[in-house]
């Protein structure tokens, strides 16, 4: 018997997606699992026990008609039991419409429920102590159950020990012992839009360096270098002297085994901070105010703290629907000071970075 499950999209959403991965095989051991993913998030996906084969979806399928025809006829060839698209966009529902499953599932939307044989509602709250991203998924499984599922589990990466051993040789000439703390700052968001304000960025990296010791990585994109150093110099010189700037991976699968050296992962929620929580590296993150803080984070993960300026504010999202707040964006920023989360800051540093 064969699923496939289908997510096209961001790091942090392919990764939440492999959950489903993890139910169809507690559903049925010897099933096998196909997983359609892009080319640029592979790498969370290596190694995964419960994907069979991971089918790429290459980036001239967007622009080549033909070439993503021939995809979609070597997806009909297949003999699979289900489809589960996590995806739920114009190309993964090509994909269901022309495979020959029996099940074809999705979240329900209206203008592409005809496609699936069953179609799930996304709730819009939290109603347990996992991530709302997470919950959508595991009831993608519901409709193969007859029932509502029950089966928990949360995202992880699997490193192989050479790639852990090449990670810690890498950093150990940063360390004058092996018990120093390494801690990972995701210093920019995907997008101005999900970006902490470099001032206020440079005062948080103050703060950790006050209550803190041991070093602090920089995690960028090339085409980012100029917004990093732009916080570096607001950093004082005490904290520069700890940053270290350039301390680069080859690949993602490099930067991944990289985060599972560090002792923390701080900074702008996104990709990293969901690639650290796979790998059991307590994370302090700082949500966007646009983003909904319940949707990537749950109550149970005791290792993770994630903030939001509405914790601390919520006066200021009074009558604010998504679009008004991103109107606001910077507005909003410039409340979410660092004094409103400096206890809570200054708790998961004692818990997690000494």
């Amino acid at each position: 018997m064969k699923f496939l499950v289908i997510q096209q999209k961001m790091i942090g959403d392919v990764l939440t997606s492999t959950v489903i991965c993890e139910n169809l095989k507690h559903l049925n051991p010897h099933c096998k699992v196909h997983f359609i993913a892009n080319e640029n998030t592979l790498a969370v996906l290596e190694n995964n026990p419960f994907i069979d084969e991971v089918i790429v979806f290459k980036n001239e399928y967007r622009t080549n008609k033909t070439a993503f025809y021939r995809f979609l006829r070597n997806i009909r060839k297949v003999d699979y039991h289900a489809v589960i698209d996590a995806y739920g966009k114009l190309e993964s529902n090509l994909i269901c419409l022309f495979s020959k499953a029996k099940y074809k599932i999705s979240h329900q939307k209206w203008y592409s429920n005809w496609i699936y044989t069953d179609t799930t509602q996304e709730n819009l709250n939290p109603v347990g102590n996992l991530p709302l991203a997470i919950e959508n998924r595991l009831q993608l499984v519901s409709p193969l159950l007859q029932q509502s599922n029950t089966y928990e589990t949360l995202p992880k990466i699997y490193l192989t020990d050479s790639e852990i051993e090449m990670a810690a040789k890498k950093v150990a000439p940063l360390k004058s012992s092996s018990k120093d703390a390494l801690i990972m700052i995701s210093i920019l968001g995907s997008g101005p839009m999900k970006t902490y304000p470099p001032e206020f960025m440079a005062e948080v990296l103050n703060t950790l360096c006050d209550h803190s010791a041991g070093k602090i990585l920089f995690n960028y994109i090339p085409t980012q270098e100029k917004e990093a150093r732009d916080i570096y110099e607001k950093c004082n010189k005490r904290t520069q002297h700890r940053i270290v700037f350039d301390l680069y991976s080859s690949s993602l699968r490099d930067f991944i085994a990289l985060i599972s050296q560090c002792t923390a992962m701080i900074g702008n929620e996104g990709g990293a901070v969901n690639m650290a929580k796979a790998l059991n590296v307590p994370s302090f993150s700082l949500f966007s105010p646009f983003i909904l803080k319940g949707a990537w984070q749950g109550t149970s993960e005791a290792l993770h703290k994630g903030i939001h300026l509405s914790d601390y504010r919520p006066d200021l999202f009074e009558n604010m629907d998504k679009k008004s707040i991103k109107k606001n964006i910077d507005r909003l920023y410039g409340a979410f000071e660092p004094h409103l989360f400096k206890p809570d800051l200054l708790q998961f540093v004692e818990e997690h970075c000494n």
